[in-house]
């Protein structure tokens, strides 16, 4: 608790009064005593994430968590031991993320109950939308209405007011008027849309009222918290106003009240940013969040197999810096129910070459999103296509397209971290243009929904793509939870053994130590490890180490 009052202190000075520490404080007291059930201490090899939205899949006459539950128990709840299900609040735009009332579920989706039921058989990650909330959200209605208890709870903004050192990551304008309760008409601060108003932390109130939602979450089951668009948290006119000092504080105080009501929680902060930007999140010594996402893996692993070389892959995960304190780690994925994000990779590649890699990608069907940038230009931020059809040309059978897809997915299940990977790739999902001509936006392209007996009559279907990507991908996941040499804190090397050909070293010889190797190209490559035989741990086959081939977009595990 003395933690806590020195964060506070450090961020708002004599502006937290004595009345609002001790709501605070009791606030933290009663969350602590109000959960009874524990949370697993740290991580491991068993650990894998499924990323999901709670209204997935649907059924006549029944609620969506209750369809999802049953899916999920018959499907995938043997290879995914922990659920991350994006916004599950009532919410007015971006699929979620504009959320209107932190406190309930969605009532097509269910209530608290059907959360709680599906509790039982999995672990469960919640969404901390901390940055912003709805325009149509009781807060922002009492703002306007300029109601006393929501005073000064969103920031406005004389229009006047020079804000083009602000980091915008949407073409959008950073200010939105609305019309006040008196009549006046005032520009208040939307980072990412007009519905989406920010949030004003330099309001301790507001700050309180926060840390009231994130207790919640614990009191509710979170065993998880993803803190979404974190980085944005603070605002200072004059400056960048992402990754500003107090929003890292704001971080480390979330990260500490969790420590108290709910030991075990892990905090993951979502930060689409360069990569020295994203691991500062992880602070010093394991004080802010637990695991940060490894946001230039997408699109490094797609830049690898779309050109078929594993040099910049492999330069940029040599110098990782290395986790396996049992601390922090690396939150690993490869598809979102956003886009692949093109900014983690400036600074490790050419500007020349992320616009290659998007031409090549748009020509083939993919969409774009762009940036505008403080110089007047813009940039293209985020590919919006399925990683399926991200990695193999329209032209290629369902072979390939499965082969590279597995290639790209043991490839995530072998680096340090916890995997965690998107429904539409468990899924097999190709592009959904018909979900871009209805909802409006391009990254509907991934974020198709199903009638539970359409997705069930597609996985009877043993041929299908569909049927073919979740059996081979969960057998795969199941292979690696087996072995303790994929714990996420065990030793981490990578090499170039040839063109093409990347080697990842994982365990030591105290455990258990496992040999990767991933062929990134489209044809056979010929290799030696030695003398020795090794068993191969995808097949089950026996392999002499001296005579070692791989098929093109082939990966083996070598024990």
């Amino acid at each position: 608790m003395d933690k806590i009052i020195q964060i506070i202190e450090r961020i708002y000075s004599d502006g937290f009064n004595d009345a609002l520490r001790e709501k605070l404080i009791s606030r933290i007291l009663e969350g602590k005593r109000n959960i009874i059930s524990s949370r697993k201490q740290g991580w491991d090899e068993s650990d894998v994430v499924l990323i999901t939205y709670a209204d997935q899949f649907s059924a006549a006459n029944e609620k969506t968590l209750s369809t999802f539950r049953r899916f999920y128990n018959n499907y995938l709840a043997s290879a995914f031991p922990i659920v991350h299900f994006l916004p599950f609040y009532p919410w007015t735009s971006d699929d979620g993320f504009s959320v209107k009332d932190y406190y309930q579920v969605a009532p097509d989706y269910g209530d608290w109950r059907d959360i709680s039921a599906i509790k039982k058989s999995t672990r469960l990650m919640f969404d901390f939308v901390c940055n912003h909330m709805s325009a149509e959200s009781e807060w922002f209605k009492g703002f306007i209405n300029q109601r006393q208890e929501y005073q000064n709870f969103f920031i406005t903004v004389d229009p006047g007011v020079d804000l083009s050192a602000v980091t915008r990551p949407r073409a959008l304008p950073l200010l939105t008027p609305f019309t006040f309760a008196d009549g006046e008409t005032k520009s208040v601060w939307t980072t990412f849309s007009a519905d989406q108003v920010d949030l004003n932390f330099a309001n301790p109130n507001v700050l309180l009222a926060m840390a009231d939602v994130l207790i919640h979450y614990l009191e509710q089951g979170a065993d998880y918290i993803r803190l979404d668009a974190v980085g944005f948290m603070w605002k200072t006119p004059g400056t960048s106003c992402i990754h500003l000092e107090n929003t890292h504080l704001l971080v480390k105080l979330f990260r500490a009240i969790a420590d108290i009501v709910a030991p075990g929680t892990k905090i993951i902060t979502e930060t689409n940013v360069p990569h020295k930007d994203n691991v500062s999140y992880l602070g010093n010594g394991g004080d802010e969040a637990h695991m940060v996402y490894q946001f230039p893996l997408p699109p490094l692993v797609l830049h690898a197999i779309r050109t078929q070389s594993v040099s910049t892959l492999k330069r940029w995960a040599s110098v990782l810096p290395p986790k396996g304190d049992g601390r922090t780690t690396w939150f690993n994925f490869l598809a979102s129910h956003d886009g692949i994000g093109l900014n983690p990779l400036r600074g490790i590649i050419d500007e020349q070459e992320i616009l290659t890699l998007v031409d090549t990608l748009e020509n083939e069907g993919a969409k774009v999103n762009w940036k505008n940038n403080p110089d007047g230009t813009r940039s293209p931020y985020e590919l919006n296509v399925t990683y399926m059809d991200a990695l193999t040309p329209p032209v290629c059978n369902d072979d390939e397209r499965l082969a590279r897809f597995m290639l790209a997915h043991a490839l995530l299940l072998t680096f340090p971290g916890v995997p965690a990977v998107y429904i539409q790739s468990v899924l097999g999902s190709r592009n959904d243009y018909q979900g871009v001509e209805r909802l409006g936006y391009n990254r509907a392209i991934n974020r198709q929904k199903y009638s539970e007996s359409e997705i069930e009559t597609l996985m009877a279907q043993p041929e299908n793509l569909r049927a073919r990507t979740l059996e081979t991908l969960t057998q795969l996941i199941m292979v690696r939870q087996r072995h303790p040499a994929f714990h996420p804190d065990s030793e981490f090397s990578i090499n170039e053994k040839c063109h093409g050909v990347l080697e990842i070293i994982r365990g030591n010889a105290q455990e258990e130590k496992i040999t990767a190797l991933f062929n990134f190209t489209d044809r056979p490559q010929s290799l030696s490890l030695g003398q020795g035989q090794y068993q191969e741990l995808i097949r089950g086959e026996f392999i002499n180490g001296n005579a070692i081939t791989l098929g093109p977009w082939q990966s083996l595990w070598l024990n």
